[in-house]
């Protein structure tokens, strides 16, 4: 038994700011020293026009939308908030948009939310106890003996993890009706530094959350997409390719420059052959779901795959609309395409820490 997607919900917070004043933002906070034109440049070839954040809100007095949890750096070493300061803003806010997601999703698959037998959540930029999940569990009105699974901590392939053990609960158990829920609140970790590795995650990530509602083929209604089958690879001397740790002040994030390479040299190979262990070529698949990373890994894997840069029209309009929302941004890519009625075969792909590559197959 294999998971059907019955329904999808996608939610961002309420207020934006445009990858320009993004950048002006950051150059308010960071102290003095580096140079703002790399700043801006390097926000201006991003690929995104704008991005969602948590941490935004309206004055009293009108005007653009702003944030207050970030005060300039008052001396060369300052880093801003701490962690803690951080995880209490996550334990906020992600709980309602969370939620959002998730009623919309239950919406659009006709399911009333005590029918929901399984939750799985998924985020990598907070963590508290009791989790997202019982939060989840009183806001939606789920049943209190929902099961409860969450994938932790999986980086930008983590809603992929979460399918894998969403399908898994439906193939144990053909009658479970699962809700995946992934949120990501990227926006609490914007970094201080003026080195690459901060000033790149600081250009693209941002705020959202997608869920998704799994049942088995029994379960009736029209036809939809079936996750068909999973798979991963650790690519090789990769280990220092991408990092995702704590720190004193928030979550640190490393990108070697190998990363592109690393994408380019080693997936395409690695998915043609994975493909044909199923019974389809490349040429085969109609439809590319694939996580936008930054522009540069589509460009990257778009190469080593020998694939147009037309497969990947809707990734690069999620990212250009919503910055990179880690693990919600897969959905988002997955709801554009299922709205526009795209044909399966579907690959869905991902990359994250380790560097490791997540696939799934939906038809």
């Amino acid at each position: 038994m294999s998971l059907n997607i019955a329904g999808m919900g996608l939610a961002v917070p309420e207020h934006a700011l445009s990858q320009a004043e993004a950048a002006d933002q950051l150059l308010s906070l960071l102290p003095p020293g580096g140079r703002a034109r790399t700043v801006q440049a390097l926000y201006a070839r991003s690929g995104i026009r704008k991005r969602h954040s948590v941490l935004l809100s309206v004055p009293d007095g009108g005007g653009r939308p702003r944030q207050t949890f970030y005060a300039p750096a008052r001396w060369a070493g300052d880093d801003g908030p701490s962690t803690a300061l951080r995880m209490r803003a996550f334990e906020a806010a992600a709980p309602p948009l969370g939620a959002s997601a998730g009623a919309e999703a239950l919406r659009d698959a006709g399911m009333m939310p005590e029918e929901v037998t399984h939750l799985v959540t998924v985020s990598c930029t907070g963590f508290f106890a009791p989790g997202l999940d019982a939060a989840l569990i009183e806001r939606l009105g789920l049943r209190h003996t929902v099961e409860r699974t969450h994938v932790g901590f999986m980086g930008c392939h983590g809603a992929l993890n979460g399918l894998r053990v969403a399908s898994s609960l439906i193939g144990a158990d053909p009658g479970a009706r699962v809700l995946l829920c992934c949120v990501e609140l990227c926006s609490l970790h914007l970094g201080y530094g003026w080195d690459a590795d901060t000033l790149v995650a600081n250009a693209l990530f941002a705020d959202g959350a997608a869920a998704l509602v799994g049942v088995g083929a029994d379960a009736g209604g029209a036809p939809r997409w079936r996750v068909a089958a999973s798979g991963t690879l650790l690519l090789p001397d990769s280990a220092d390719a991408m990092t995702w740790r704590i720190g004193d002040h928030g979550f640190r994030m490393t990108l070697s420059a190998r990363v592109p390479d690393l994408i380019r040299e080693h997936a395409g190979g690695w998915l043609s052959g994975w493909l044909r262990g199923r019974g389809l070529t490349m040429e085969e698949v109609r439809t590319w779901a694939v996580h936008p990373g930054g522009p540069r890994v589509l460009t990257a894997f778009g190469q080593g795959a020998g694939l147009d840069s037309e497969a990947f029209a809707a990734s690069r309009e999620v990212l250009a609309e919503h910055g990179n929302m880690s693990s919600a941004t897969l959905l988002f890519i997955l709801q554009r395409l299922r709205a526009a009625g795209a044909e399966a075969p579907v690959v869905a792909l991902a990359f994250g820490p380790g560097l490791v590559a997540e696939v799934a197959l939906l038809v």
